[in-house]
């Protein structure tokens, strides 16, 4: 299989040939210009969720980093690899970026993942289930505080509460404290219901979150 995919160069087609010209002239610009958007998303690598189509944002709006589930880990300087710590590191200290936004959705897979017991055994997620343990001690607090739930309650408040989690995770990283406090960074966090297409907020008093 070594044919690059049909749809891909339709739609690049379909791009050229669509594209308005001023935005043509605004990708002009950010390549003279540079980037400098205002706002970075981590959001989850699933297909239905892309930040781009759901803010409706345009070239140089948003600095995105996705990866499995929308998980920001906390600060640690050990280990080889740090893909979002490096890209909170240059959006912030180098883009200056004023607003993180977290940003989960309905039936994340990633987050099914950290629910079930299963996972840290399959060979097939060994990868995965290292990086969702980030959020182990978060269910085990959802299992802990709503052991009456169906699973689809605990999978949803576990979808949400590691939205927070994340938010609480970004304040471990001494430069986005430092921002925050100084009142040059805000942090939020967002979850879209895929079905609904709907948005929800999280408050940063309540942690609850409230449909936009």
């Amino acid at each position: 299989m070594t044919k690059f995919p049909q749809f891909l160069i339709d739609g690049h087609q379909r791009f050229k040939d669509t594209t308005p010209k001023e935005t043509k002239d605004k990708y002009e610009q950010l390549a003279d210009q540079g980037q400098k958007p205002g706002v970075l998303v981590v959001g989850c690598s699933d297909s239905r969720a892309d930040p781009i189509t759901i803010f409706h944002a345009e070239p140089g709006d948003l600095f995105v980093v996705r990866n499995v589930a929308n998980i920001v880990p906390p600060y640690v300087t050990t280990g080889a690899h740090h893909g979002v710590s490096s890209a909170l590191e240059f959006g912030i200290l180098h883009l200056g970026i004023e607003h993180v936004l977290v940003l989960g959705h309905a039936g994340c897979g990633g987050i099914k993942a950290v629910m079930d017991p299963e996972t840290e055994k399959r060979d097939d997620l060994l990868f995965v289930s290292t990086w969702v343990s980030i959020m182990s001690e978060t269910r085990d607090a959802v299992l802990k505080d709503m052991p009456d739930a169906t699973e689809d309650e605990k999978l949803k408040a576990l979808e949400l509460r590691a939205i927070n989690s994340s938010l609480t995770n970004l304040m471990t990283f001494p430069f986005v404290k430092e921002k925050v406090a100084e009142g040059k960074l805000s942090l939020h966090g967002g979850y879209f219901d895929v079905r609904s297409a709907s948005m929800f907020i999280s408050d940063p008093e309540t942690k609850e979150f409230y449909k936009l």
